[in-house]
């Protein structure tokens, strides 16, 4: 399935509801967060080590979670009229120039913390 397809979808789901009416950005936005901050729950009192050896009964709740994550942003993006594909690939353009490997390899500093050149 595609994002294309997936928003489809989604549109088709908040019109037979009349759920259109709420879904502004902002609302959206607002969910979206919700939605997060459930994914962050599932981790929340987990150690590093657990966090990478997760049960399947939890691996299910975060596959849902996720999912909730992505649909809101699909959502959003297409309320928006943004191409979170193109969206993407730009940002990860900008990342590289903000993060360039001979500066940042092997550091988890953001790059205010090393003063890029940039």
């Amino acid at each position: 399935m595609t994002i294309d397809e997936i928003k489809e979808q989604l549109r088709k789901f908040a019109d037979e509801r009349d759920w259109e009416q709420f879904h502004s950005p902002k609302n959206l936005a607002m969910a979206l967060s919700g939605e997060v901050g459930e994914l962050c729950a599932e981790f929340q009192w987990l150690s590093e080590d657990q966090s990478k050896s997760l049960s399947a009964a939890q691996l299910k709740s975060i596959r849902h979670e996720i999912g909730d994550v992505l649909i809101y942003l699909i959502r959003l993006s297409d309320k928006l009229q943004i191409d979170l594909l193109d969206c993407a690939a730009k940002k990860l353009e900008i990342n590289a120039k903000k993060y360039p490997v001979d500066e940042v390899k092997g550091s988890a500093k953001k790059y205010t913390e090393y003063g890029p050149k940039h």
